[in-house]
């Protein structure tokens, strides 16, 4: 009697389909388990600050910030578009910037002209800076981002520019944009002294 023997095919591409499909398996199990290490690591810029932001609800209410300027939390739904402004901004508005990506410079009235036009040049080069002057604040300059500050002595410190590279457009809402939102100002306190004169009110965002 002959004796067949079961065709090995079968098995031998059951075999090869079941090694191919852990092959493909793991390269993706390994970027799932990285998934949480995408998030970029706060640069090393002397004197800078980082902090966790535990909310970004919308709300039209005025925010009581743990930070002054903030660095990020619940904004008003309509963000402030990115420029150079000569009179305060609505904190509310500009935290919005923030969670899309802004760097945020504020000036204490009074900062010296030729520090100005440094940082609208800055505004010029980058669409995602917003500079207004701040005049509760006691440094001459502050930037702050979503989650970041850094304070400073003047405009043409390094790190300014280090911030900006490091900040600008890596809000947490990646690719949002910084122009199309409010240019709504606030007036200045009596008592600031007035900022020294740059070229326009309000500067339309540099696209």
């Amino acid at each position: 009697m002959q004796h067949l023997r079961p065709n090995p095919t079968p098995r031998r591409a059951l075999a090869t389909a079941a090694m191919a499909a852990l092959l493909f398996a793991a390269p993706l199990a390994a970027q799932e388990e990285g998934a949480d290490e995408a998030t970029p690591a706060a640069p090393e810029i002397a004197g800078l600050e980082t902090f966790e932001v535990d909310s970004a609800a919308h709300t039209e209410d005025d925010v009581d910030y743990p930070q002054d300027p903030p660095a990020g939390g619940p904004h008003n739904p309509v963000w402030q578009s990115c420029g150079f402004y000569e009179a305060p901004v609505r904190p509310e508005h500009a935290v919005h910037s923030q969670e899309h990506g802004a760097v945020w410079i504020t000036f204490r009235p009074g900062l010296p002209e030729r520090e100005l036009t440094l940082l609208e040049r800055l505004v010029e080069r980058n669409e995602y800076v917003l500079v207004s002057p701040y005049p509760e604040q006691a440094e001459p300059v502050v930037v702050s981002a979503w989650g970041a500050q850094l304070r400073l002595e003047e405009a043409t410190d390094e790190r300014l520019r280090a911030f900006v590279r490091a900040y600008a457009g890596n809000g947490p809402e990646l690719g949002a944009p910084c122009d199309g939102g409010t240019d709504e100002t606030l007036a200045l306190p009596a008592a600031s002294p007035v900022a020294s004169p740059v070229a326009s009110p309000v500067a339309s965002p540099i696209a």
